[in-house]
């Protein structure tokens, strides 16, 4: 993973937070919140353009890549078509076939494919019925790093919705999810500070167990890593400016 250059922006009344930046050859992506229905999504996206200076422009990107990220049921009868497969019986396939799988790769492809479709509202009834949280949990006690790589970001995708905090939650998940802080994968960690900044509120005793002076601890030593890392430094600033500094 390419190294995000800093560059915390606030665009569209509040509503969007870019918290860094990086090159891939015409392509910049861009790491951002977007608040959307009340609550916060962690989005990490390709845009062509060459820097962060026309703040205009990018307000206008970004309004355009999230009409086209979120499905509606028009959108997704569009999509499919009359003889398309309905968005239920597909998800329902691909945890089939992640049950059945017996090689990494193919597992690794599969709970990737999940995560994907786990930023999407629409599909958000589907992966509670279908157990897809519980599948992403399991990933995160597997020794495959991308196994939990894919699993902690579609947790990351899910969990600003209080339904989906709840199945979190009550998968004893954060556990889970406090030890990927300590992950070798950055990609991972970020997921993870993501992921705590969601539900970090979601009852007492998720916040009892979040806010423990180990994990503090951790969380403040990315916020001071801008150096290293600064989608590490940006992500936990913002948990630490939620979650501590506004309620001292």
């Amino acid at each position: 993973m390419g190294r995000f250059n800093s560059g915390l922006v606030e665009l569209k009344n509040n509503n969007t937070l870019v918290f860094g930046f990086r090159r891939e050859k015409k392509l910049t992506v861009f790491l951002f919140l977007s608040r959307r229905h009340r609550s916060w999504w962690l989005c990490c996206i390709l845009f062509q353009v060459s820097s962060l200076s026309n703040i205009k422009w990018l307000h206008v990107l970004v309004e355009l890549r999230e009409r086209e990220m979120f499905t509606n049921n028009q959108r997704q009868e569009e999509r499919t078509g009359k003889t398309g497969t309905p968005r239920l019986q597909y998800l329902q396939e691909l945890v089939s076939q992640f049950q059945n799988a017996t090689g990494e790769q193919t597992k690794e492809k599969i709970v990737a494919n999940l995560a994907n479709f786990s930023y999407d509202p629409y599909n958000y009834t589907i992966l509670r019925q279908l157990n897809v949280l519980e599948l992403f949990i399991d990933c995160l006690t597997e020794p495959n790093e991308k196994l939990v790589e894919f699993g902690m970001g579609g947790i990351c995708n899910a969990c600003a919705e209080p339904k989906n905090a709840a199945t979190i939650v009550e998968a004893d998940g954060i556990p889970l999810i406090i030890k990927c802080l300590s992950s070798p994968v950055r990609n991972t960690v970020n997921y993870a500070l993501g992921a705590l900044y969601y539900i970090c509120d979601y009852n007492r005793a998720t916040r009892e167990m979040i806010l423990r002076a180990e994990v503090l601890d951790l969380i403040e030593r990315y916020a001071a890593a801008e150096t290293v890392c600064v989608s590490f430094s940006n992500l936990a600033k913002a948990f630490l400016d939620k979650h501590v500094h506004a309620r001292t």
